[in-house]
């Protein structure tokens, strides 16, 4: 005791001296579900025209890149910065990407800039093909849709917002109406007065960000007013599986972006192949207006949407819209109505929860809808993965596993995983003149019969 002293680290280090991970148990069953669908083909299929066939500095591999924003998703991480640190601490992470002790982990210079490259068709092209092997499981039917919408706190701050006519700051045009009412050196308190009288201070129409003109201005659920995005929901209500994601300015009104996305589920389904197509939307009473419910029948969707207390209707001015009124309060009246509501609620929450709160997406670290929405959709991809890995796994985030019973299905893949990890350290240190064959157990984990 008391005579330890600093020691130098070593130049050379031996390969059978490095650290073994046996893997993280969800990630290991789920690079398997991966794995068999090909999931790693489909993703160089679709990236190919985004890489130089001359090789210069080697990039991100797609499987690599979309398995690191699936990470964002169950690790609970809000920005590339969070998943590129992730991904070079843990060795289950790494084991999950597939990056060898001898590769460092990409940059979020590297993560950021790939994003950047691959377009959007290409990140809904992922999100289309999660959802056909839900299609394939049974956990999409695609017949009963729930939309909702929730903000997303934007990266722009108040602070610096700017006229849009004279590309003023709030404080300058606070200080040039100051003097226009006669004070001449107004101060800090001055200015705030004079801002407390006026009506309607910050308004979409005369003020913009210039870090990212795509947020508007908007009171957030806590009350503060920010710079956000609406990001638009539409669910399974049969299975909870997300269907479509869409993002508009937080300043777009329900009734105008209903139709958006009930357009999107559409194409979503048929692209997934889903059994059914879609049938019947249900909504809260925000979206509830004369021309949605007009809408939405001419196109042949069943609505389900509540009705705002509006007191006794007059028809003479919108008689075409008498009947879709009357129609869809006499469905949600009902009781098949009411259950679907209560289905809605429970639906939509939840995937709010899921991929902003506890996914780390309720604050946006991007700028632009085009490159938020990417990350929007690998997240609600790995929602859907979810939902199937609690199906294959009994388990749908990596967390699940803690302070729960174990089950016999997740007991088999945890031993099966550690076998492999002690096998493969066996061989680096004992030469072993004849390798065991290996053998795949039911829960499609690499074994070992010894």
């Amino acid at each position: 005791m008391g005579k330890r002293k600093s020691k130098q680290a070593p130049m050379w280090i031996p390969t059978t001296d490095l650290p073994v991970s046996p893997g993280h148990p969800f990630y290991t069953r789920l690079n398997a579900i991966l794995d068999e669908a090909g999931f790693d083909r489909f993703a160089e299929a679709q990236c190919q025209a985004f890489y130089a066939p001359v090789m210069g500095r080697p990039g991100l591999p797609p499987g690599r890149y979309f398995r690191l924003l699936l990470l964002g998703y169950f690790e609970g991480l809000d920005s590339e910065r969070g998943i590129a640190w992730r991904a070079a601490d843990s060795l289950a992470v790494r084991s999950f990407v597939g990056l060898g002790l001898d590769a460092s982990a990409p940059d979020h210079s590297t993560i950021s800039r790939t994003r950047r490259l691959i377009d959007l068709d290409t990140h809904r092209a992922v999100f289309t093909w999660v959802q056909e092997r839900l299609v394939a499981a049974g956990l999409l039917t695609g017949r009963t849709v729930a939309i909702d919408a929730t903000t997303l706190e934007a990266n722009a701050a108040m602070r610096s917002i700017v006229r849009r006519d004279t590309g003023e700051s709030y404080q300058e045009f606070l200080t040039r109406l100051a003097a226009a009412s006669g004070i001449k050196t107004p101060t800090r308190e001055a200015l705030a007065r004079l801002d407390r009288r006026r009506k309607k201070r910050t308004s979409n129409t005369d003020w913009e960000n210039p870090s990212d003109p795509d947020a508007k201005i908007t009171k957030m659920k806590d009350g503060r007013t920010h710079p956000a995005h609406k990001a638009e929901h539409a669910v399974d209500l049969d299975t909870g599986a997300l269907v479509a994601v869409t993002l508009q300015g937080a300043d777009v009104g329900d009734t105008t972006s209903l139709i958006k996305t009930a357009i999107m589920a559409a194409e979503q389904l048929d692209a997934a192949g889903a059994p059914t197509a879609l049938a019947e939307l249900v909504a809260d009473r925000g979206y509830h207006s004369n021309q949605t419910l007009v809408d939405l029948g001419a196109v042949g969707l069943r609505s389900y949407i509540a009705e705002p207390d509006r007191g006794r209707r007059s028809w003479p001015e919108a008689p075409e819209a008498q009947a879709a009124v009357y129609g869809n309060r006499r469905r949600t009246r009902g009781t098949r109505g009411r259950r679907l509501m209560r289905q809605r609620g429970q639906s939509v929450e939840r995937s709010f929860a899921h991929v902003y709160d506890t996914g780390g997406m309720r604050r946006t670290h991007l700028r632009g809808h085009a490159n938020i929405l990417k990350r929007l959709l690998v997240h609600a991809g790995a929602f859907n993965l979810g939902l199937l890995m609690r199906t294959a796994f009994g388990r749908g985030t990596p967390r699940g596993l803690q302070g729960r019973q174990v089950e016999a299905g997740v007991l088999d893949i945890t031993l099966g995983t550690l076998v492999e990890g002690l096998w493969a350290l066996g061989t680096r240190l004992w030469r072993i003149p004849q390798p065991i064959p290996p053998v795949r157990s039911p829960s499609w984990v690499l074994v070992r019969a010894c």
